[in-house]
């Protein structure tokens, strides 16, 4: 007896192999799905143990400081994210390698899991956007009453630094004998080549530690950059107009600092350095430097427009 067709296609489909039924997940799988976190959890506590900097300076400044904090966590984040991703990419590849001839299940779309990918990285941007908002508020905040306040002057090929009296709201008139000043020679320049930043030629910026410094800097010609890489600070200096800023230090020593915008023949020699003493080391300087102003040939100088 001959069968229909409708019996040979159940045949057929009966014929067919099943795929087997997938088993419960045994222990070992399931610590293989947590092992992606567990390396990142271990990485976290690593690099917490560990002095890790990716290239920054932790800075001599409070304001250093926070700047160091954010950039060192958004590495720490960027490293987990970026070992997740790997993770997964990796994950994929093994898991979903060709094995035989058969067509895999396709998906067209997947609604929660697009949500998600969209979602999350939203989330994260947020909150980077969030804590950089708070911490360059607090950099650039200058409502506390300096101790110090310094008119920073930079010219072509040099810089100028006028003091106040120490104290709370004190400020330096426009006269410069009543400012203690340091200043670079007017032909430093052309004489200074291939010296070090801490050479007597360049002016040093004389800083107390614990204490609030407000800093005006202008320029009294063209664009330059103010930049002490140990304080993670940089600032430009323009013609007409004045940036106020202020340093907290925190780290006695002397750090580098120079011109970062391109402004003519010597700009490789607008260098200067920043010492940062305790504040009776710097009171005794203070006074040195007064009792420099009373002197005739100090009060020339002073008045001599670079």
């Amino acid at each position: 007896m001959r069968s229909g067709p409708a019996e040979t296609a159940v045949t057929n489909v009966a014929a067919m192999p099943r795929r087997p039924r997938r088993q419960p997940a045994a222990p070992e799988h399931r610590r293989k799905r947590f092992a992606p976190a567990a390396v990142v959890a271990v990485l976290a506590l690593a690099l917490s143990g560990c002095d890790v900097r990716f290239g920054q300076v932790r800075g001599a400044t409070s304001q250093s400081h926070l700047e160091f904090r954010l950039w060192f966590w958004m590495m720490v984040a960027g490293i987990a994210v970026a070992v997740f991703v790997w993770g997964l990419i990796f994950w994929s590849i093994f898991r979903y390698r060709r094995k035989d001839d058969r067509m895999p299940k396709q998906f067209s779309e997947h609604i929660g899991l697009e949500l998600t990918y969209t979602i999350i990285p939203l989330i994260m941007v947020l909150v980077i956007f969030g804590f950089t908002f708070v911490v360059e508020n607090n950099i650039d905040d200058v409502l506390t009453p300096p101790q110090v306040t310094v008119n920073a002057t930079a010219y072509q090929w040099g810089w100028i630094f006028q003091y106040s009296q120490p104290g709370p709201g004190a400020s330096c008139t426009t006269s410069p004998a009543d400012c203690v000043t340091v200043q670079t020679p007017l032909d430093a320049a052309q004489s200074a080549l291939a010296q070090p930043y801490t050479s007597s030629i360049y002016p040093q910026l004389v800083l107390p530690a614990g204490e609030t410094v407000r800093i005006f800097l202008r320029s009294n010609d063209v664009i330059h950059g103010f930049y002490v890489r140990s304080f993670n600070f940089s600032r430009y200096a323009q013609p007409g107009v004045v940036n106020s800023f202020e340093f907290h230090p925190t780290t006695t020593g002397i750090f580098p600092g120079q011109c970062t915008q391109y402004c003519g023949l010597y700009h490789s020699e607008m260098l200067f350095s920043v010492k940062v003493d305790t504040p009776s080391q710097f009171q005794t300087w203070f006074s040195q430097q007064e009792q420099k102003l009373k002197t005739p040939s100090t009060l020339q100088s002073l008045l001599r427009t670079p």
